[in-house]
């Protein structure tokens, strides 16, 4: 322009000495070069300004999307793995140049934190990434929304995809926060790699071992609000030496249901007993919610583990510590606790155990756990059979199994067993038993019903004269109020309900249900009330009462012996009064019989329930060819007993539930 404009003033001066029409052409000519010229220069600048604008965005463009892609994946530590540069230079260098990117991705990413702040699906959408690296982060932000369906369906979609990477995995572990974890924990056959395993623990002081931490521990622990029982054998424990509990003669000590016979005469008590025995007193002392907090204190929970990582070969051992577990987390005020002590991997990997006892126990654990989906809260003695996971089939009714004096909530209910000729003989049936029929046939026949599993404390028995105040445990009124509470917590009697119950179990479930229709806050459970089931029931009593004292206490211990004689005041009060309730309430109640008698010592058969017994007087009644412990184990799933009973649950809740 500057030139243009020289021209033009230096015609205008020749202009002034020539003659007019010289001037005139001389005018026109310079117009036309100085517009030649000025759009030359014009154009040519624009073009130039154009190109240098889209190479500078083309470029910026991509070292932007570069950093960001990076970015998301600095967003953790990875563990490098090791590449041979001499074989593959290319990949050497592409190595060392992500490590340069992530150096400044990381410097990026304090600048741009905010980023987080605002939708993630936005910033990826204008990303040039990986779809399937950028899904991982979708779904981890989802984890993080203030949907809880949103959430429910981010961690339903985490744990279905079986595809992520190995460092895909471990970013996930170090970003899932508490919430997220115990729900992957509870999905299908969840992948352990979404876990972080258990930090590293502690070591114990010089010279002392689990046994002695354990026994510290309970020297720790207050000895009030726990039943005089646990506090006779826990001093006893914690007074007595390894040595001198092998010299104790004559007696049992146990806590568990199995029980634990030091009455054996060994030179020493191996260690293994004796954690055993001091994991089930601490199992009474993480009932009572201030013990909880306790333990959590002193270090218990890494003590623990340190004991579950000991005696890894030991099932026992390690279902008791996952039960104390279970007790714990009933106070969700130790569940960080617990999360950070690296229980979550350990719970996860004990869900999926082959063995049933194990799996429950760690299925209660998560559940009480898990305050996203369950709202439910399950004590000591409580257990999930169906559903143990997190599913989308909606539950829509409850059944309970209620074992009988000296039952558990996992044995009583066993497939019947078999001799050794009978399953060389049929290996594709041994291949197929369960030891829980409820939880595999039941379940999968009716998967729209929550299948509980009771236990309750008939072990105490065990314990025989040398435990205080062990007499009043034994009443039915007082096992009755317990277990109420403890299925109130569970949620029991806000669906329909159908109770199964084997021997004894039997009057329980009708003095609990007695209890219930006096109790205004559990009305709810005597109305939806829709079937009860009897295996066996001594409604009118047994003739074990009139055998010998050894005899009868193999069955039925002392209190329960005067409550079971036949035809005694207590028993037809009992039966009288539950029997006017049910045809109020219009029961639907079946009843098996055994007609086989049952082999309770060397020379010793007794027909324990006879048909006359078992009938309550209401419902039907139907005899079966077994003995009393085998009344409630089904031969196989097609057997009359286990398809007779499905049906009457099914038809007790047929409004409820879809065949």
């Amino acid at each position: 322009m500057s030139v243009a404009a020289l021209r033009l003033i230096r015609c205008r001066r020749l202009s002034t000495a020539g003659p007019p029409g010289v001037k005139k052409v001389l005018q026109w000519r310079d117009l036309r070069k100085v517009a030649k010229v000025t759009s030359a220069v014009v154009l040519g600048g624009c073009l130039f300004i154009t190109y240098e604008v889209v190479a500078l965005d083309k470029a910026v463009t991509i070292d932007t999307s570069a950093i960001l892609q990076e970015k998301y994946k600095s967003y953790i530590y990875l563990r490098a793995t090791p590449s041979d540069e001499k074989e593959n230079l290319a990949a050497g260098l592409t190595n060392k140049a992500r490590r340069e990117l992530h150096n400044a991705a990381r410097r990026f990413l304090e600048i741009s934190s905010r980023l987080f702040l605002q939708t993630l699906d936005e910033h990826f959408s204008h990303v040039d990434a990986d779809p399937h690296e950028v899904a991982l982060w979708v779904l981890l932000k989802r984890t993080q929304s203030v949907t809880k369906a949103i959430r429910l369906q981010a961690v339903q979609e985490l744990a279905n995809n079986h595809h992520w990477h190995d460092y895909q995995y471990q970013t996930a572990a170090q970003v899932i926060d508490q919430r997220t974890a115990v729900g992957l924990a509870r999905m299908p056959q969840v992948d352990l790699r979404f876990f972080l395993p258990p930090p590293a623990l502690p070591g114990l002081e010089d010279g002392l071992s689990a046994e002695d931490g354990l026994r510290e521990l309970l020297a720790s622990l207050p000895q009030s609000e726990v039943d005089k029982c646990v506090q006779y054998f826990t001093s006893l424990a914690l007074r007595e030496s390894t040595q001198s509990l092998a010299a104790q003669r004559g007696g049992l000590w146990c806590f568990g249901g199995n029980g634990l016979p030091y009455a054996q005469s060994l030179t020493s008590v191996p260690s293994e007993k004796v954690e055993s025995f001091c994991l089930q007193a601490l199992v009474q002392h993480s009932k009572v919610q201030s013990h909880c907090d306790h333990i959590v204190a002193s270090g218990g929970l890494q003590l623990l583990q340190k004991v579950y990582q000991l005696r890894s070969d030991s099932l026992k051992i390690q279902r008791n510590i996952v039960r104390i577990i279970g007790n714990l987390a009933v106070n969700e005020s130790v569940h960080q606790a617990i999360v950070q002590s690296g229980w979550v991997s350990v719970l996860a990997e004990m869900m999926q155990s082959p063995y049933v006892m194990q799996a429950s126990h760690a299925a209660r654990a998560l559940a009480n756990l898990d305050r996203e989906t369950v709202k439910e809260k399950y004590q000591d003695g409580v257990y999930i059979l169906h559903p143990q996971t997190r599913d989308n089939q909606p539950i829509n009714a409850d059944v309970l199994f209620i074992h009988g004096i000296l039952g558990a909530a996992f044995k009583t209910w066993r497939q019947k067993d078999r001799n050794i000729s009978e399953e060389e003989k049929d290996k594709e049936s041994r291949d197929e038993y369960t030891e829980c029929w409820p939880k595999s046939w039941l379940a999968a026949d009716c998967p729209n019903l929550r299948v509980l599993s009771v236990e309750y404390d008939s072990h105490l028995s065990d314990w025989m004269a040398k435990c205080p105040v062990e007499n009043q445990r034994k009443s039915l009124a007082y096992r009755s109020r317990e277990l109420l509470k403890k299925l109130k917590m569970a949620g029991v009697g806000e669906r329909p309900v159908v109770w199964v119950a084997h021997s004894m179990g039997g009057l329980l479930v009708k003095k609990m249900l007695l209890d219930a229709s006096e109790d205004p806050d559990m009305h709810g459970l005597l109305k939806n009330t829709k079937g009860i089931m009897f295996y066996s029931v001594p409604h009118h009593g047994t003739f074990m009462a009139e055998y010998s004292v050894n005899v009868r206490y193999l069955l039925f211990p002392s209190v329960e012996v005067r409550e079971l004689c036949k035809d005694s005041p207590a028993l037809r009060n009992l039966n009288e009064n539950f029997l006017n309730m049910a045809k109020e309430k219009e029961f639907k109640v079946l009843s098996f019989a055994e007609t086989l008698p049952t082999n309770i010592g060397p020379m010793i058969k007794i027909l324990v329930v006879p048909a006359q017994s078992a009938n309550l007087g209401i419902g039907d009644l139907i005899e079966v060819d077994v003995d009393h412990l085998n009344i409630c184990k089904p031969e196989k799933k097609d057997s009359f007993l286990y398809k007779r009973s499905l049906q009457f649950i099914q038809e007790s809740l047929q409004s409820y539930i879809n065949h």
